[in-house]
């Protein structure tokens, strides 16, 4: 199992249920280490949604407290609560390796091309300090969190974006607390229109009432504002809603400056920070900044696996099967019906990417269907 965030320590516990041997690969220093990079946010979904069944026998069996199944809880006690007491299970701890990342998987002695025998060799997962382990199966649920998707509308990082490396944060960056030096009394362009853009928006509205020096431009893609919005009291997940609710609020009673549709077109090191140069209704227009948060989603990393055979939708990058059921051109996270194995299978048998990272491109995963991935 590559990766120790909840999804791949509840397939860890399946396979104790099932008297499996397993190993689970962890490139962090601590399971969940990718959440506590958001560890500050609030989840959408309560506690009764964010802990798998076979993880929940195993800790109750070993006499841990359950949280209030109604709280809602944000990253940094989603692993306090749940993923650090699993990983610490006597069932799981004693297979689980930390600062172990996976650069390579694929079959023993044989490369793509190679057919007559395939199903029969063990795959081989080699790791960055040199370690090369053999596995019968696979099972990928190493998220994405490690690739976020650049600030170009068009999916590439756009002219001066990696120059300016240093003044770009991807993500929720923690504004209010632990990054509040770097962010508070500068002026701070956030790019992106989905729920991510609206946490950090409105954690930037409160450090600008503490620090009336911070001035926010938000830039979006989207051609109306009332589809930024979602779906407010009518959403399947309360507190979702109110999060899109919550920044329309701030934008109505202009306290930040919203352009849209924004398309970045370049970023330039500038005298006093970095030139965004964008096109707004086919205007050119130049919007000078100190530093820059780009929230745009993710997608999937899989340069480890180029010598396995994926089965993939062309453009989601998510398997085959999957792709008509999740297209977020389609779908929301609230009609996607259950899937499991059958739909996660790829050409090479045995090997499942499961979690946030089988969802590919799209934004639409939840974690209750992760743990419903691990299950089948």
């Amino acid at each position: 199992v590559i990766g120790a965030g909840p999804v791949g320590l509840a397939a860890a516990a399946h396979l104790h249920t099932y008297q499996q041997p397993f190993i689970v690969l962890e490139a962090g220093a601590e399971p969940g280490a990718a959440i506590r990079n958001w560890g500050h946010v609030r989840t959408f979904s309560p506690w009764r949604y964010m802990i798998d069944n076979a993880a929940r026998d195993l800790l109750l069996a070993n006499g841990w407290q359950p949280p209030d199944p109604e709280a809602i809880p944000n990253g940094d006690a989603l692993v306090d609560g749940f993923v650090a007491p699993l990983a610490a299970h006597p069932a799981i701890a004693p297979h689980v390796r930390f600062n172990a990342r996976v650069t390579a998987v694929g079959r023993k002695d044989f490369d793509k091309v190679r057919t007559r025998g395939r199903d029969q060799q063990p795959f081989e997962i080699r790791l960055a300090d040199g370690d090369v382990i053999e596995a019968r199966a696979v099972i990928d649920a190493s998220g994405t969190w490690q690739a976020p998707n650049p600030a170009g509308s068009g999916g590439v990082a756009v002219p001066g974006e990696i120059d300016n490396a240093d003044r770009i944060a991807y993500g929720i960056p923690d504004v209010v607390g632990g990054e509040r030096s770097t962010y508070a009394r500068r002026r701070i362009l956030v790019v992106g229109s989905g729920h991510s853009a609206f946490n950090v928006i409105l954690d930037l509205m409160t450090l600008a009432e503490q620090e009336p020096a911070t001035d926010v431009v938000w830039v979006m893609r989207k051609e109306n504002l009332e589809t930024v919005w979602g779906g407010g009291a009518s959403d399947a997940l309360e507190a979702r809603g109110e999060l899109g609710q919550r920044a329309r609020r701030a934008v109505e009673a202009g306290r930040l400056k919203v352009m849209t549709p924004f398309r970045i077109r370049e970023f330039a090191k500038s005298a006093r920070g970095v030139g965004v140069r964008g096109v707004i209704r086919e205007q050119e227009s130049q919007i000078e900044v100190d530093r820059i948060i780009v929230c745009t989603g993710f997608r999937p990393e899989l340069d480890m696996h180029k010598e396995v055979r994926l089965s993939l939708d062309p453009w989601l990058e998510c398997t085959t099967a999957l792709g008509p059921l999740i297209d977020p051109n389609e779908h929301s996270c609230g009609t996607v019906r259950p899937h499991g194995a059958r739909e996660l299978a790829h050409a090479e048998k045995d090997f499942y990417i499961i979690g946030m990272k089988s969802y590919g491109r799209a934004p639409t995963f939840l974690l209750a269907t992760g743990y419903e991935q691990a299950r089948s």
